[in-house]
């Protein structure tokens, strides 16, 4: 069948047991996979044919959900990573190296963020931070002639800005360069990017996708549509020889809709091994079955609970994206009619000390570093997840010092606002 639904591809999506096989995905709890001679195996290390040999690279168990979230994206190919930060890494990493520069959005995670201005920048890596309400002029002018790519969150984590995704596609692909979107807080039920000129998208698995809790994971998905082969020089390490892999040319191999991601299975998996276990791999698929469910209830808590908080005047303010009064209500409706996500962000009347202290009056929603889980919980981003952030870049990151990220679950909304309005009475 063609054209089925997103719930139906949530469900069934990248699987199809034959006749006597399991109907769920088998496990396939084992490192190495035997062969009867060692030329078929070196056929599998030559890339010249398809198979596993070595779970670091690939696993069938992975490579099956992977195919899942492959078709909920619109995808050509992608692959699971052991967490968001991985995906994240790889997706920047496949394409740039020393000396090269990246434009990123500026009000992404805190942990990309510092991913991107520290670490990588220690690689040799230089990533320029844009306002992602930046103008198309201010957004042209952020791109160097050894620009790689442009990064963003279709809903930035804790911002919840909303970013114009077609505006930056727009900007990527006249400087002939990629856009990678971050679509873990949107996912695929709500937001699909490659229909709006995105050319890589990432998750952190671990957050909707997996639901509970469970499973630490990331995932790459290519959209197989971005031409790597018009810009040789600027993407040599697909369009020329590897000469850590047999010499082989990617773009020439497995094409524009497979050369990025067998790239960085090939090779930065089989480095740096950030592989996802089959163990998690399964749970994550567990909970996909459930996903296009579960984002329905994550939104429906999300605006009762934002409406409640902008109608309550010890709250100072209130961000969510689907609240008609929201800055970014218009794109939202326009990328996410739908619903946009379970998280509210906003701030206690008072600041920081008011904001700790409404957190540990609250009775359902527990104190967590978790986010987009079926239990509700909340954070203190500033002094959590920003927490190496200096007051400039909080501020550029859009995270203010009474910032509480609220993750709604799927409990009964009426239960959460009463949990609410208890610990704000109790301040």
């Amino acid at each position: 069948m063609k054209n089925i639904g997103k719930g139906t591809q949530c469900v069934q999506g990248g699987y199809t047991p034959e006749n006597g096989q399991p109907r769920q995905i088998p496990i396939i709890q084992s490192t190495t996979f035997k062969y009867a001679t060692s030329e078929d195996m070196g056929k599998l290390f030559d890339l010249e044919a398809s198979g596993y040999f070595y779970s670091r690279l690939q696993n069938p168990t992975c490579d099956t959900v992977a195919a899942k979230i492959c078709e909920l994206e619109g995808g050509t190919a992608a692959m699971l990573t052991s967490s968001g930060q991985a995906a994240s890494f790889y997706a920047v990493f496949n394409i740039a190296s020393c000396g090269d520069h990246v434009v990123s959005s500026s009000t992404i995670y805190g942990g990309t963020y510092n991913l991107f201005a520290v670490t990588m920048k220690r690689m040799g890596i230089d990533f320029t931070f844009v306002d992602p309400d930046c103008t198309e002029e201010e957004l042209n002018a952020a791109f160097r002639p050894n620009t790689k790519a442009v990064f963003g969150e279709t809903i930035a984590n804790p911002a919840l800005t909303v970013i114009d995704i077609e505006k930056f596609a727009n900007a990527a692909h006249s400087h002939g360069v990629p856009l990678i979107i971050d679509n873990t807080f949107a996912t695929p039920v709500n937001c699909r990017p490659f229909e709006h000129g995105a050319d890589i998208i990432t998750h952190s698995t671990t957050k909707y996708m997996d639901g509970h809790g469970a499973a630490v994971g990331g995932c790459i998905v290519d959209s197989g549509k971005f031409d790597w082969t018009k810009y040789p020089e600027k993407f040599s390490g697909l369009c020329t020889p590897d000469d850590s892999y047999h010499g082989v040319t990617y773009t020439e191999r497995f094409g524009l809709e497979g050369a990025f991601i067998t790239k960085a299975t090939a090779q930065l998996m089989r480095d740096f091994g950030s592989v996802q276990s089959p163990q998690s791999a399964f749970m994550l698929n567990l909970g996909l079955e459930s996903l296009h469910v579960r984002m329905k209830r994550h939104c429906e808590n999300g605006l009762a609970v934002a409406k409640a908080l902008e109608a309550d005047d010890r709250i100072a303010w209130v961000n969510y994206p689907s609240l008609p009064s929201n800055k970014y209500y218009s794109l939202a409706q326009k990328y996410m009619p739908n619903g946009t996500c379970g998280v509210v962000s906003f701030g206690v009347k008072g600041g920081r000390r008011a904001a700790e202290a409404f957190m540990k009056g609250l009775k359902i929603a527990a104190i967590e570093t978790h986010v987009a889980d079926a239990r509700t919980c909340c954070l203190h981003p500033a002094s959590a997840t920003h927490r190496q952030m200096n007051d400039e870049e909080l501020a550029a990151a859009g995270v203010s010092p009474d910032l509480v990220r609220f993750s709604c679950g799927l409990e009964d909304a009426e239960d959460l606002i009463a949990d609410i309005k208890q610990a704000l009475d109790n301040i």
